[in-house]
């Protein structure tokens, strides 16, 4: 793991977000950094991105460290979280955004891809379970996963990501009622297709707005607002929810 920065500033929280350096997983790091967090800043191969990442938000204000781990493997969960436990102590706030898509037809499916995409959606809050109920700040800690639309609604090419989302939203249900007695909160934000998040097919894209209220795809941003907001004090009472941010698609 690399670090970079040091420790926290007296009496500020520390933010963890798994897969912080790009798309939703940035946007929901720079709300935090904003907010006065210390934002841990957690990515997997890309060095270059993650240093851009850092020097953005450090350049807006923020007080902010890299930490690399791959968090699709037991190992690599294991060690992310001891650094913070032996550098921090604790951990205020973890968003898990981190995601890994290989699209396929449903009945050509890529098998270890697949494994591999479930890894990564459930590996932060499954291989770290056991040290979440005693590193999380006890009645204040918030856990937030990103999940999709995906995980509900059938969409072409998805299967192997939709399992996984679905297995993130299970397991988030799970590990609510577990942490709830400690005071810490575990929800997740349901993303639909995101403005920025790549190119679309004219066709896909057209009948994707014709189902959006809005009239428009939610972007990045506004699934981080929500993240932010299950991150907040007043979202205590919030265990084991589902919110969903797709401009109201899910309502057609």
């Amino acid at each position: 793991m690399t670090a970079i920065n040091g420790a926290p500033a007296a009496g500020g929280s520390v933010a963890l977000v798994i897969g912080g350096t790009r798309g939703i997983g940035l946007a929901a790091a720079r709300k935090l950094s904003a907010a006065g967090s210390e934002v841990l800043l957690n990515y997997a191969h890309d060095e270059d991105g993650a240093l851009a990442a850092e020097r953005q938000l450090s350049e807006e204000g923020g007080k902010i460290r890299l930490m690399r781990a791959d968090i699709g493997r037991p190992a690599g969960v294991v060690r992310l979280l001891e650094d913070i436990r032996r550098t921090h102590g604790r951990l205020d706030v973890l968003v898990h955004a981190a995601g890994s898509f290989h699209p396929a037809p449903t009945a050509s499916p890529h098998i270890g891809k697949y494994l591999g995409d479930g890894a990564v959606a459930v590996g932060p809050l499954l291989y770290g379970a056991a040290r979440l109920g005693t590193l999380m700040t006890p009645d204040t800690g918030r856990i937030v996963a990103v999940s999709s639309i995906g995980a509900r609604t059938v969409v072409p090419g998805y299967a192997g990501l939709g399992m996984a989302k679905a297995a993130l939203e299970t397991l988030v249900r799970y590990l609510a009622v577990e942490l709830a007695g400690k005071g810490v909160a575990v929800n997740a934000v349901a993303a639909g297709k995101i403005a920025d998040g790549g190119p679309v097919p004219a066709q896909v894209l057209e009948g994707l707005l014709r189902r959006t209220p809005t009239g428009r795809l939610a972007t990045a941003e506004e699934v981080a607002d929500v993240v932010a907001l299950l991150c907040r004090p007043e979202a205590g009472g919030l265990h084991g929810q589902v919110l969903t941010v797709d401009g109201g698609a899910c309502l057609r």
